[in-house]
């Protein structure tokens, strides 16, 4: 086995768990549920070191107690008093190192989807929640246009073989929305066909790349003019400011 490897691990209907292991221990990324992680490690015979924490949905940090009941490991997230379990609060650019991994990790705020959203930056890795997803980005429950346009450039500006791990398996259904976006977008349809193989497998279609996001995803390609057009047909009106294209975008997708 490798130094270390990113397991997806199931919950709900469409949640990943991400888990990073090794031959004996592991550390999870957003356990909106327990068991799953449970019977994992259980399986595979791996200790519980950490668990990180995005932002406060209960579909992301739900399985926080039962884990610390079973494990008391330290709880890396956001300063939001709306997750009770995390112990070790970070702000933005704060750094910290994995326990037993030693991968060093940084905390970037990315605000939009709530207000207090973080990601964790290391090894090669994005772990972004669901601020941005592949081919999308997340509703603004908390937060404005502007923010998750200035979040997503943030992310954009990532090297371009960063590993993008988001928290739900959304890929297939924001591609048709890419494709209507974005319709002279010639890379859409050859990743829609890669993307549907993955799935017919029973495979997930993550991690994606901040390079395969600059190339494909909408709401990072605020400034494209086919984005741009198809946003201003919306509109019904000529949209100049990439904040207004991503708002009539966002408004878009929540009725696709």
């Amino acid at each position: 086995m490798a130094a270390f490897e990113v397991v997806a691990l199931r919950a709900f209907a469409d949640n990943y768990i991400w888990t990073i292991r090794d031959e004996h221990c592991a550390a999870v990324v957003d356990p909106g549920e327990a068991q799953p992680v449970i019977d994992y490690l259980e399986r595979e015979n791996l200790t519980l070191v950490a668990i990180l924490n995005t932002h406060h949905h209960a579909d992301h940090v739900g399985g926080n107690a039962a884990l610390l009941a079973r494990s008391p490991v330290p709880v890396f997230g956001p300063r939001d008093e709306r997750i009770p379990e995390v112990s070790v609060r970070l702000a933005d650019g704060q750094h910290f190192r994995l326990p037993h991994f030693d991968i060093d990790m940084e905390t970037l705020e990315i605000p939009a989807h709530t207000r207090s959203h973080i990601a964790f930056v290391g090894g090669g890795m994005l772990f972004c929640g669901d601020t941005l997803f592949a081919a999308g980005c997340g509703r603004l429950f908390e937060g404005t246009p502007r923010q998750m346009h200035d979040s997503l450039t943030r992310l954009s500006r990532l090297p371009d073989d960063t590993r993008v791990y988001c928290g739900h398996e959304y890929t297939l259904s924001n591609i048709k929305f890419a494709r209507a976006a974005e319709p002279d977008n010639t890379q859409l349809p050859a990743l829609e066909v890669r993307m549907q193989a993955l799935r017919d497998a029973g495979q997930p279609t993550l991690p994606s790349t901040i390079g395969q996001e600059k190339a494909t995803n909408p709401f990072v390609r605020v400034n494209a003019p086919g984005v741009i057009q198809s946003a201003s047909t919306r509109a019904g009106k000529t949209l100049t400011d990439p904040v207004t294209v991503l708002a009539e975008l966002r408004d878009w997708k929540n009725n696709f």
